[in-house]
């Protein structure tokens, strides 16, 4: 049971690093939620304020990350151009556009 555990635990930090190491916008987010979430520990006034601050930035972490595997599993399909293969990114990417709003909108009526 617990060897299960760990290999779920190495699986896990294995989608990590591959998404450090092949995905730009994933880093990005990655390095702004260093600098959000301590700023959600001083900004937030209460334990209920900072998680509500701190979800949603990690909300668009997870969702960048299931957007890079809708990318990587398209790509292993095929290069060639297919309009389905463009809807899936599209979709994937309007998912993290929207995460990101989210991100916006929640720091906006919490702060201000």
């Amino acid at each position: 049971m617990l060897e299960g555990r760990i290999t779920a635990l190495l699986y896990s930090i294995a989608g990590l690093v591959a998404a450090w190491k092949t995905s730009v916008a994933f880093r990005l987010e990655c390095v702004l939620s260093i600098v959000l979430v301590p700023v959600a520990f001083w900004a937030g006034e209460s334990g209920l304020e900072r998680a509500v601050l701190i979800a949603p930035v990690f909300l668009v972490l997870i969702v960048e990350l299931l957007n890079s595997a809708i990318e990587a599993t398209v790509d292993r399909i095929g290069p060639e151009i297919h309009p389905l293969s463009k809807q899936a990114k599209d979709m994937g990417s309007a998912a993290v556009f929207l995460a990101l709003l989210v991100v916006v909108v929640i720091w906006a009526l919490v702060l201000f």
